[in-house]
């Protein structure tokens, strides 16, 4: 494990946007940050239908953006939501949304990720723990951690149905994953993660001293947090299903180069290599 003394986690100011000073604090100090009501009430309902159309659209039918689950072949997660919605683009590039990643990461950004992630109810998969920026590093060619991940709920979370668990200051230390990655891993690690996991020695120690906290909250509240964030959660048994749309908006001054640990890049549609600013 490696402690992080290079990179600041807040590049902005409170007079940048709309995160107030103790907010932009605790974020430097925590590495994430909460919003309750992101989305309005009277919003909901459109995303919330726009979600389940994304489940039964056939056009997507065979789409490699589509991920599904590993046993019942269920919608695990769609990436590049962006671009095959044109409501939750919308959604991902509003002020409420962007401005806030501009004023974290303090310059212009642009989407190097998005995807909506489906929990249903008696059966949903865990994400296994991990920091996105071990990956976005080693096989997208991320140079520093200058990059922030936002998760958006569009159903509510329960500490019970597979809440987002992130280790409150973990995004100080960086933990390397142990062996080589495979070719084309990025097939395999996205239905279930098995390679390229952190080992139990350094979990251990993390949340031995940072602790654990799960992350509940009503449709349509968010958590912003920072790309080293130690992060992971669970299987959902229960019958209420857990679903958001994420995001990672990645600095324009800190776009993607050639791989750090793997021979070429992950697909655009994982790692996006269009670094155009989104606009303001």
């Amino acid at each position: 494990m490696i402690y992080r003394t290079e990179d600041p986690v807040a590049y902005g100011t409170a007079s940048d946007g709309p995160i107030v000073a103790e907010e932009l604090e605790g974020y430097a100090d925590n590495g994430f940050l909460t919003i309750d009501e992101l989305i309005e009430p009277e919003e909901l309902a459109g995303y919330q239908n726009e979600l389940n159309r994304l489940l039964v659209d056939e056009a997507l039918n065979g789409d490699e953006r589509v991920v599904r689950e590993k046993d019942s072949r269920e919608i695990r997660s769609i990436f590049e939501v962006h671009k095959i919605s044109e409501m939750f683009g919308k959604l991902l590039t509003d002020e409420r949304v962007v401005g806030r990643a501009r004023q974290i990461l303090g310059s212009d950004v642009y989407i190097h990720q998005s995807r909506v992630n489906y929990k249903p109810g008696f059966g949903g998969n865990g994400f296994y723990w991990h920091s996105d920026f071990e990956t976005w590093h080693a096989e997208d060619g991320m140079p520093r951690m200058r990059a922030v991940s936002i998760s958006i709920a569009l159903t509510d979370n329960y500490s019970y149905n597979g809440a987002l668990m992130i280790m409150p200051g973990s995004h100080k230390t960086f933990v390397s994953c142990v062996g080589e990655t495979p070719d084309d891993h990025y097939r395999e690690s996205l239905k279930e993660q098995e390679i390229g996991t952190p080992d139990q020695t350094s979990l251990s120690v993390l949340a031995e001293k940072h602790g654990i906290e799960v992350f509940t909250g009503s449709a349509g509240s968010a958590t912003m947090f920072d790309c080293n964030c130690m992060h992971g959660s669970n299987g959902n048994i229960t019958p209420f299903p857990r679903s958001n749309i994420f995001a990672v908006f990645n600095s324009v001054e800190n776009a993607c180069i050639e791989p750090f640990g793997a021979e070429n890049p992950r697909p655009p549609f994982i790692g996006s290599r269009d670094f155009t600013p989104i606009p303001r």
